[in-house]
């Protein structure tokens, strides 16, 4: 019988975050999901974070995936800045805990793309290591010049008709990465992966 992620709450910067933790004791690894525009109604069960939350427990991954401040149960208001990342770096400290010594992966998509790439680069600064970084239709915008891990393996996903995020920005940001890295395009597909979810998976799955 499949295990199901079970609810639990975690102390954030701003009080409590409500989460969902998937922990199976044959999993080898760690994922932390980080979830959509919270401004824009994005929350923990928006169907691309369910998909890659379900593609990296089908991995053989221990997944936590959470709602930033002011998102359902979680405490606070949103900030729009740096305070979902600090949401997030209090969700992986909580995830490392809970299973030390396994490799911690980070996987956000749209705004959650910003959360999680942010969050790589201030792990790492903290002498933690980042096994590797997902980000779908990730808003580049918001990264500006922020320093960028350097020693995971990254991937950028982005759907070629993407109207939320202008996919020539996300590919003119993969363009002048001096680090390594890979561009995959999904061709007829807009942000939201509408009648792609299976195609997202089939490209996620490999990479974990």
């Amino acid at each position: 019988m499949l295990k199901r992620e079970e609810p639990v709450i975690l102390a954030g910067p701003c009080g409590q975050i409500e989460a969902l933790h998937y922990q199976d004791p044959e999993a080898t690894r760690l994922a932390l999901v980080c979830h959509p525009n919270p401004v824009k109604g994005g929350t923990m069960l928006n169907k691309v974070v369910s998909t890659l939350q379900r593609t990296a427990r089908d991995a053989g991954y221990n997944t936590l995936r959470f709602n930033y401040r002011g998102v359902g149960e979680s405490a606070g208001v949103h900030d729009m800045a740096m305070g979902e990342v600090d949401d997030a770096e209090a969700a992986a400290l909580w995830l490392l805990e809970q299973q030390p010594g396994q490799p911690l992966s980070l996987l956000g998509f749209s705004y959650g793309g910003f959360v999680a790439t942010a969050l790589a680069a201030r792990l790492e600064a903290r002498g933690l290591t980042v096994e590797r970084l997902l980000a779908v239709a990730p808003a580049v915008s918001r990264l500006g010049d922020m320093p960028l891990a350097q020693h995971c393996s990254m991937t950028i996903i982005q759907p070629d008709h993407d109207e939320v995020i202008d996919p020539q920005s996300v590919y003119a940001f993969s363009a002048a990465l001096e680090r390594p890295h890979e561009l995959l395009k999904v061709a007829e597909c807009g942000h939201f992966f509408h009648g792609k979810l299976v195609e997202l998976k089939a490209l996620v799955a490999p990479r974990l």
